[in-house]
């Protein structure tokens, strides 16, 4: 595990990379609980990391500025939202400091989408994914985004707000990858 120490990273030696405890096919969530790796709930958070790791890719394909920091910020948002899932508790007082998603989060979202289809063209047709590296990954992201949210809706006692900036992150990958690809010079390939 990597921690801060006076401005530099280091590696916490204590911390041991395998643990052993899930070799029977369990888990531990926050606050305890031992679950199948099956469970619908490590399916969902299992899902938001692939899309976080998506997003890592998509950053490492070179990006502009303004996008690679609103994907940074998304990669955080995300760890917060996978902790969230890793919580079986009923109890959401842990969702505090970089563990909180709320309302603002989503609002963030909805305002980078109106940002970035502000410089598109309208939408007339059903685009193919592609174009440009990072454009087809953030596609790519974006269809991991979606199967996330549908794992989601399978977790008991999910909230509201975890399941909507979700959704509209998946509506942000897209504009996204269409603004990353016309800034490249990437043609929408209509279906």
């Amino acid at each position: 595990m990597l921690s801060g120490c006076h401005g530099l990273l280091h590696y916490n030696r204590d911390v041991k990379i395998y643990t052993k405890t899930g070799d029977a096919g369990e888990t531990g969530l926050y606050g305890g609980a031992r679950v199948s790796k099956a469970d619908p709930r490590v399916d969902s958070y299992g899902e938001v990391d692939e899309a976080n790791a998506c997003l890592g890719v998509v950053r490492s394909a070179g990006v502009p500025a303004d996008i690679d920091a609103m994907l940074d910020r998304i990669q955080r948002d995300l760890f917060a939202l996978g902790a969230q899932l890793a919580d079986g508790r009923p109890d959401p007082r842990m969702y505090e400091g970089k563990t909180r998603l709320g309302d603002e989060d989503v609002e963030r979202l909805e305002h980078w989408i109106d940002q970035l289809e502000a410089e598109l063209p309208p939408l007339k047709q059903f685009i193919l994914a592609g174009g440009s590296s990072a454009g087809a990954a953030l596609h790519l992201a974006r269809t991991v985004c979606r199967r996330a949210e549908r794992r989601m809706v399978g977790v008991p006692g999910i909230h509201a707000v975890q399941l909507i900036y979700v959704n509209r992150l998946s509506d942000l990958l897209f504009v996204i990858a269409r603004a990353v690809n016309q800034r490249a010079g990437a043609p929408e390939v209509v279906w």
